[in-house]
């Protein structure tokens, strides 16, 4: 029996919750990561076993790289509430780091994928850093004034071609089994892994609900202690860094790289579209939003012409702004709760 005084050594029960809570977190991210990680795997080893189709791994490519960049948006256009127009900034960091490293070292392309995205994330960190403190259409000009100024220097970088552009030789061989596009395919699909899980785990995390603070009210959030300045920064870094990334394999993908395909209007305008299409709130609108515009474009192209994508783009982004203003996820929610109502 404890006399007076006597402290117990038993953790208050608000400290036991949190514990657990924090526990349940822990265990269900790692069981999404191992879980994905293996749905990727076996998607992957099915896709080139059984598919010998090139064309495939071509348009596949595309559409996870479209993945990648809309996941990477949202990560400070869609939890944060900033958008970004200056994707092909980032996008195109990454290629010309990849460019720089073909003709100083012989590095693998991952190597370079890396690279990339450092490179891109450090941007990443200045852009936030000196224009976060702007709000609304503001920052978004400042960001699309990012992208025509970083094409400027690159139009103007003899080095890396300039305006002529540079022609990339493929190696002959790839790494692993199977052709080099199979072997890019396999990397951007193992990118497009890590940046789902990356974006869901924020989307769950006390991180993720710092960025809906600011989303919601900034104001609001920082009078409430919530450091906005530095998660906004952190959004920045991450969503560049993703960006870079995803563009870092793409001098041995296309062979040919100049300015106007490398800071192409369709990255900047996809990435936006796509998690608007498939969900903002939510870490798998963007794959949804990615899938579909994706995959239409790439039937366009086959069946029609490239020159349309834009304007499919568009016409999708304008049927969804007014039958589903949320994205896909939020309809489905919507109606969701409506019938259990």
């Amino acid at each position: 029996m404890m006399g007076l005084g006597a402290r117990s050594d038993s953790p208050s029960p608000a400290l036991r919750e949190r514990a657990q809570s924090e526990w349940a977190f822990e265990m269900g991210t790692t069981k999404f990561w191992i879980a994905s990680f293996v749905v990727g795997f076996v998607f992957l080893v099915l896709t080139r076993s059984f598919i010998t189709n090139e064309y495939f791994f071509f348009a596949g490519y595309q559409v996870l790289q479209f993945i990648v960049l809309a996941t990477a948006w949202n990560i400070l256009g869609g939890y944060t509430g900033y958008t970004n127009f200056g994707t092909g900034a980032f996008f195109a960091v990454g290629a010309y780091t990849a460019v720089v490293l073909h003709k100083l070292t012989s590095l693998p392309v991952p190597v370079m994928m890396l690279a990339g995205g450092v490179i891109s994330g450090i941007i990443g960190f200045g852009m936030g850093y000196l224009t976060l403190r702007l709000k609304g259409v503001f920052f978004a000009i400042a960001t699309l004034a990012l992208a025509i100024v970083a094409q400027t220097l690159i139009v103007n970088w003899d080095y890396v071609g300039g305006s002529r552009g540079i022609y990339i030789i493929r190696p002959q061989y790839a790494p692993i089994a199977g052709s080099y596009i199979q072997y890019l395919y396999s990397l951007m699909l193992a990118l497009t892994w890590m940046s789902v899980a990356i974006a869901r785990t924020i989307e769950r995390s006390t991180l993720g609900l710092g960025f809906n603070a600011i989303r919601d009210d900034e104001q609001a959030a920082e009078a409430g202690g919530v450091p906005t300045l530095r998660l906004k920064l952190i959004a920045t870094t991450l969503s560049g860094a993703l960006m870079g990334m995803s563009g870092a394999p793409l001098p041995y993908y296309v062979t040919y790289l100049d300015p106007a395909s490398s800071f192409n209007l369709s990255y900047a305008v996809n990435s936006v579209a796509m998690p608007m299409i498939g969900g903002m709130t939510s870490w798998i609108g963007p794959i949804i939003g990615a899938v579909l515009l994706g995959t239409i474009q790439q039937l366009a192209t086959v069946t029609i012409s490239s020159a349309l994508n834009l304007l499919i783009v568009g016409v999708v982004l304008i049927v969804f702004v007014v039958i589903a203003p949320n994205g896909i996820v939020g309809l489905v929610q919507t109606r969701w709760r409506a019938r259990i109502r």
